[in-house]
């Protein structure tokens, strides 16, 4: 089954460390842990992996990728002031090697855009785009040239504010009356 991957990351982490030291860092660092963690949580996302100043992201579904990472950029522009998130989404089979990490290459573009993502860019290959949460457009900003891929690809990058998806879970379970015969 295909899944989407998500990389994040703080940009401007390294200048923000050099101008206002450890401290001041870990602090902005653990409110960024604290959004991801959250959000993740609320939108049913996994957090694969940390990585110092950014994180990796495994979603089932597309939707609830894009919403988890829109909601991250979100909440970090309150929270981790003033760095903001960069964010590179991409959807497609990968391996779960070892049990711990993912390999291939939907993994790999979805790092690869992160790192050409500016602040408050969220970016994803346009053939990959297939189920959009509503409330959010992709706009494209033409190809791109990305290391470690032959040829430029379609990129777009993902805005809007993505509305809460109603679900059914068996939570609500617990908040009915007891069926009795």
């Amino acid at each position: 089954m295909p899944r989407t991957f998500s990389f994040v990351d703080l940009s401007g982490f390294t200048k923000y460390t050099a101008e206002h030291g450890d401290d001041a860092v870990g602090e902005v660092l653990a409110a960024f842990r604290a959004v991801t963690r959250q959000v993740a949580s609320d939108r049913g996302v996994r957090i694969a992996k940390w990585l110092g100043d950014g994180c990796m992201l495994v979603a089932v579904e597309q939707a609830d990728a894009v919403a988890t990472v829109l909601d991250i950029a979100r909440c970090a522009d309150e929270s981790c002031a003033p760095l903001s998130v960069r964010v590179g989404l991409a959807s497609g089979y990968a391996l779960l090697f070892e049990g711990d990490d993912y390999i291939g290459t939907a993994v790999n573009l979805a790092a690869r855009l992160c790192d050409a993502a500016g602040p408050h860019e969220v970016l994803m290959p346009a053939e990959h785009v297939d189920q959009l949460p509503p409330g959010v457009t992709a706009t494209s900003i033409g190809p791109m040239v990305l290391h470690g891929f032959r040829e430029p690809l379609e990129v777009v990058a993902l805005t809007g504010t993505p509305e809460l998806a109603h679900r059914h879970d068996t939570g609500e379970l617990w908040t009915r009356s007891p069926f009795v015969a």
